[in-house]
């Protein structure tokens, strides 16, 4: 079968020869769907992960339908200043033949240069609350706007943004063109979409297997709470990632992290919201230049982060929510490549985990901590192909007559050993005490386990379970483990911290139509009876 090129999609010479310049020529999934599609006129809803190449699939169609070329013809919003900036210099690249303006406007920058330069855009890309800033400043025209793009839409409905996204959308003229991606279609984007896009919108739905990564080796490794950094440092000094980016809940996550392991001389800055632009941009930039190893991030900073060569991926903690794993794990195994993804989990969060893992269709196998002495042989490993190297290579003449009076004066192997361990001694950060970390205990004995009187008759899935119970009881996802779903009912492990406050909330609610009774399964009441007689 012939494989499919860009010059298969119906666009103009000048964007084909923009796109092979920077050396593709097979279209990516969701590419090949919805250009021809966007081209034709159509308003799109795309469904597909970040990193599968959305912002080709509406920026070429784009481009090669603008009409208007003296004004403000496309809109494009973006959820962050990162995923801003990164889709205008995409566009750049894009237009590289074409005469178009392309200008970033998002919070952070000075508003009146961003004023003066959008007198001359014609497309448009920002955050939606610094959009909607210049609109009602007058600062930009929205009469000749053409396009209007949603990028990432559920990550600007997660911060927020779901009121200025309608606002911009009500000022845009009705003849415009929508195409709204999105890595999931959470209600409220739907309903938007309803409201705003064509009723002839398509709806364009890459499967998740395209978007998983199958290039990505995952692995967990299940530890005590106080040993995450020395876990984390096992794992750095074990594989020597290139590059990796360290995935951390929030703000003063990423702070004490950066500053333990900046204690222990790695190359590493984290990134958060709470940091100026220009520090953000100076981290990146850096990071992107390869002059920092480890770069620490909240799910919200690391949004549009598209950085070449990353190798690993460390989620030091597991995320709020399934998706922004499949996000986080997607930094790395980018274009084909290999990627590697650890998770580092407590027992208590192993059965969110078995979530992940059952909802993504990911191969999440456990692994074990490296000890010391495999930390040890594999540094050795390292130094030895190093110093093969530079044999094959016979660049050591600097050295000859140093290494000749040495191996006079004492014996070659005492010699050699001797320089390796002067080299070795700054290979390891953590001052490790033991060999092994200990083996964590379960933590299933704090669990209480709940009955619920929907099952997958009710079309009920994993995914629909833990979301009723997060929205209902207010509870986060890693507090749900274990779900064993059967055709008539389904039972939820929870923490028993909160096993009252689901009770109470979830009960009496509709799961699909369906209203659901929630109480504590009669097993899990027998093993906590037998528990206490035990005790007694």
């Amino acid at each position: 079968m012939t494989k499919l090129t860009f010059n298969d999609l119906g666009l103009k010479e000048s964007l084909v020869k923009a796109i092979d310049d920077l050396g593709f020529t097979t279209p990516s999934p969701i590419q090949a769907e919805a250009i021809p599609v966007a081209i034709s006129g159509n308003d799109i809803i795309g469904q597909a992960q970040t990193g599968t190449g959305k912002t080709a699939a509406f920026g070429l169609p784009m481009i090669n339908n603008l009409k208007i070329k003296n004004a403000i013809g496309s809109i494009i919003l973006a959820p962050t200043r990162e995923l801003a900036i990164q889709v205008h210099d995409e566009l750049v690249k894009l237009t590289k033949y074409e005469k178009l303006n392309i200008v970033a406007v998002y919070g952070g920058a000075p508003i009146h240069l961003q004023a003066r330069d959008l007198k001359r855009a014609n497309i448009v890309v920002g955050t939606p609350g610094r959009v909607l800033d210049h609109i009602r400043r007058g600062n930009l025209p929205l009469s000749s706007v053409e396009f209007l793009v949603l990028d990432e839409a559920d990550e600007m409905l997660n911060m927020g943004f779901i009121d200025d996204m309608e606002e911009i959308m009500k000022s845009i003229p009705d003849e415009r063109q929508t195409l709204l991606f999105s890595a999931t279609m959470p209600p409220q984007i739907k309903k938007l979409s309803k409201k705003y896009l064509k009723e002839d919108a398509q709806h364009i739905v890459i499967a998740r297997k395209e978007m998983t990564g199958s290039t990505i080796k995952q692995n967990f490794f299940e530890v005590n709470g106080t040993q995450r950094l020395e876990a984390l440092c096992r794992l750095i000094d074990f594989d020597n990632p290139s590059a990796g980016i360290i995935f951390c809940r929030t703000k003063k996550g990423v702070d004490d992290l950066v500053a333990a392991m900046q204690a222990r001389g790695y190359m590493v800055e984290g990134m958060h919201g709470d940091m100026s632009q220009i520090q953000r941009m100076k981290t990146l930039a850096k990071f992107k230049n390869g002059s920092l190893k480890f770069l620490v991030a909240t799910d919200v900073a690391a949004r549009g982060i598209d950085v070449d060569g990353v190798t690993h991926v460390f989620n030091y903690e597991l995320p709020q929510d399934i998706e922004s794993y499949v996000h986080r794990i997607g930094r790395t195994g980018r274009a084909g490549r290999e990627g590697t993804a650890y998770s580092i989990i407590t027992p208590k969060e192993f059965g969110f985990l078995k979530q992940i893992k059952n909802v993504t269709k990911g191969n999440i196998e456990k692994g074990n901590v490296p000890t010391v002495q495999e930390i040890y042989n594999a540094k050795f490993k390292l130094m030895a192909n190093e110093v093969a190297s530079i044999i094959e290579a016979e660049d050591y003449s600097k050295f000859v007559d140093v290494a000749t009076q040495l191996t006079e004066n004492h014996d070659s192997v005492k010699v050699i050993a001797s320089l390796l361990q002067s080299q070795f001694k700054n290979q390891l950060s953590f001052d490790y005490s033991s060999d092994k970390l200990e083996t964590p205990k379960s933590s299933k004995e704090n669990d209480v386990r709940l009955f619920f009187s929907a099952g997958r008759r009710d079309g009920l899935t994993i995914k629909t379970l833990i979301n009723y119970i997060k929205n209902n009881a207010k509870v986060g996802a890693s507090q749900i483990r274990d779900i064993d779903i059967m055709e008539n009912f389904a039972f939820v492990n929870v923490d028993n911290t909160i096993h009252k406050q689901v009770l109470e909330k979830c009960t009496g609610g509709k799961i699909n139509k369906r209203r659901v009774n929630v109480e504590v399964s009669t097993n899990n009441k027998k093993r906590r009876s037998n528990s206490r007689k035990k005790a007694q």
